[in-house]
């Protein structure tokens, strides 16, 4: 018996699977079509625009700048997933990636201790504040019953005005045009993997904490009941989950890795805090439609910022060789939300 179920066990694993990526391949084709008209209206085929897309992504040096790219994205997409996976939405990224880079800023300026000591400290100090703050917003709806989308969403201004306001202010490196910090030591900074390339070892923390994150999705209890809670959260109580306890957990570790996001950015590549540097990428606004292409789930939400992040090289490439605008980019990601949000909501409405 054991012989002949577990090859039907199987193919039902890969028919439920080829059900869940059906609907995404549809979602994503649907937005190549869409954008490939826009190219069109700009008198520029759509193929060669997908050519240069693809050449300004993974042909030569570009492959590196995906990479580098995709680190940080990949970053805040799991940052976002990981609420998700349970049913809540954290949308203060920004202000927990500011936050994170601010502190990862000070305690590499400002620590006395050896270099050795203070690179791992503002890593470990951006993880901090940026853990404490996503335990800030869950607290508004715990104990005052704001959601926690509410709260997130509403606490990035402080946190970014505050930055603002001290980087302009006392912490002004008079030198400076910009609004910005001191330099950072060259000895408090990330190395860099590949000589002549941006990889820093910025890319490897990433890939730990992306694998950690799915073997405890896959692997442990902690996984299982967060699955379960964004199921079916009365269920999961039903079950003796602690859900306020998971909550506050949840938003710590994706507020934590939003501050390492913030740390890496600042640690290895700008080499000091510059008001509005971390948030003109949008790492954050890609980093939750990746997770939203995924379904919460972390390996998807990995391969969705890997897309992401090849999509908006590539634009640059696109924008340098064939004068289109870069944005298109952003475009195609939205429709691609918007086509997977409305197959979701039509299957719900003729089902």
């Amino acid at each position: 018996m054991k012989r002949a179920t577990a090859p039907a066990g199987l193919l039902a694993g890969v028919l439920t699977g080829g059900r869940r990526l059906t609907p995404t391949l549809l979602a994503v084709l649907a937005g190549f079509i869409v954008s490939g008209l826009i190219a069109t209206t700009a008198g520029v085929s759509p193929f060669e625009a997908l050519g240069a897309l693809l050449a300004g992504a993974f042909d030569g040096p570009q492959m590196a700048e995906t990479i580098n790219r995709a680190a940080p994205l990949i970053g805040m997409a799991l940052s976002a997933a990981l609420p998700f996976r349970g049913g809540m939405i954290n949308l203060g990224g920004d202000g927990q990636l500011v936050l994170g880079g601010f502190a990862a800023t000070l305690v590499a300026l400002y620590l006395p201790a050896p270099d050795a000591v203070r690179l791992p400290a503002a890593l470990c100090g951006g993880m901090l504040v940026g853990g404490l703050y996503g335990v800030l917003a869950v607290l508004g709806e715990l104990l005052a019953g704001i959601p926690v989308l509410v709260s997130s969403w509403l606490l990035t201004y402080p946190a970014k005005g505050l930055c603002s306001y001290l980087v302009h202010g006392s912490l002004h490196d008079p030198a400076d045009a910009l609004a910005a910090t001191h330099r950072i030591p060259r000895g408090v900074r990330l190395t860099h993997l590949v000589a002549g390339t941006p990889i820093t070892a910025g890319v490897l923390l990433v890939a730990i904490a992306a694998t950690l994150i799915v073997f405890v999705d896959r692997r442990t209890s902690v996984g299982y009941e967060l699955r379960m809670r964004g199921s079916n959260l009365q269920f999961a109580r039903y079950g003796g989950v602690a859900t306020r306890r998971q909550s506050v957990l949840v938003m710590a570790a994706s507020g934590a890795l939003a501050g390492l996001v913030g740390a890496i950015l600042v640690l290895g590549g700008q080499y000091r805090f510059t008001d509005g540097a971390l948030l003109a990428p949008q790492y954050t606004w890609s980093g939750t439609l990746a997770a939203l292409l995924a379904g919460g789930e972390p390996i998807a939400a990995i391969a969705a910022g890997l897309f992401f992040a090849a999509l908006q090289t590539g634009g640059f490439a696109m924008e340098r060789t064939l004068g289109i605008p870069r944005v298109l980019t952003m475009v195609l990601e939205a429709v691609i939300i918007l086509f997977l949000s409305m197959g979701g909501g039509l299957r719900r409405r003729f089902s």
